[in-house]
């Protein structure tokens, strides 16, 4: 997604299509993937485990863009584009919009292995592209780009809540009990325990309302977490009137913010 600045470029595929990637960073890969997979069982969502199982991500090696696209084209219709380590909104919504995920083709150093802010490869491919084999999840990322492509810079932010509470930082209510399926969880160590294991956040039952109206900051742990009943409320919410609840929200207004302001610690 569009950020504000970034010391990091995209990797340039070679003639074949093919990414190159050094052995340092192909060994970051393995880090990453290797820590969190011991992290994640009994705490993702059988819906994401689903989703690996059918995209079979290599562990020793940064995956290349035409194996995912492969599978998801098979599974949901979708495809990952490569673009640059910074896009602007309107490219990252129209991209959803035709049902595309963005993918920057790098991967982050060493020293920011815990927290990157700009969503590297590993983020968006170990974080998000399991779940865009499942049909519920698809539908509603599409319905999504479709919607925040046409809307007004202001509607735009409440959307962005909406994104932020579901895709990136969502929970699901299961049978097993809580589980994961928000990217931004499953890509960070810190977060994956901290969203189903502390007693400091908020875990609230999803209302789409309630979370276009929280705050939330994106270089800390989430102070609140919005529960789904179960995945398919997303099919649901992607067949609502999702911009009606965007005026909803905006007559309403925030929430007060659960978390101090930057200035402080």
């Amino acid at each position: 997604m569009a950020s504000s600045a970034t010391a990091y470029v995209a990797r340039e595929p070679d003639e074949q299509g093919y990414i190159h990637y050094p052995d340092e960073e192909n060994e970051t890969w393995q880090i990453l993937m290797s820590r969190q997979m011991q992290l994640l069982p009994g705490r993702a969502c059988q819906e994401y485990f689903d989703g690996l199982d059918q995209l079979q991500l290599p562990v020793d090696r940064v995956p290349q863009l035409e194996e995912l696209n492969r599978v998801l084209a098979r599974t949901t219709g979708w495809r990952v584009e490569r673009v640059p380590a910074l896009i602007s909104f309107d490219r990252f919504f129209k991209l959803l919009s035709e049902k595309c995920f963005p993918v920057a083709t790098f991967i982050r150093t060493r020293k920011e292995l815990d927290y990157l802010r700009e969503p590297d490869i590993f983020h968006e491919v170990f974080g998000h592209c399991p779940l865009l084999t499942n049909p519920d999840f698809a539908a509603f990322t599409h319905i999504y780009g479709k919607l925040a492509y046409k809307a007004s810079k202001e509607d735009r932010v409440f959307l962005a809540r909406l994104y932020w509470m579901t895709v990136e930082f969502g929970l699901v209510d299961t049978a097993e009990g809580l589980r994961i399926y928000g990217g931004g969880i499953l890509s960070s160590p810190k977060e994956t325990v901290y969203s189903l294991e502390s007693d400091k956040p908020l875990r609230e039952s999803f209302d789409p309302v309630a979370a276009m109206r929280t705050p939330y900051r994106i270089d800390i742990l989430q102070s609140v977490y919005y529960i789904l009943d179960q995945m398919s409320v997303l099919q649901q919410l992607s067949d609502m009137d999702i911009m009606a609840m965007v005026s909803k929200a905006k007559t309403l207004g925030l929430f007060e913010p659960r978390y101090p302001p930057k200035d402080e610690p």
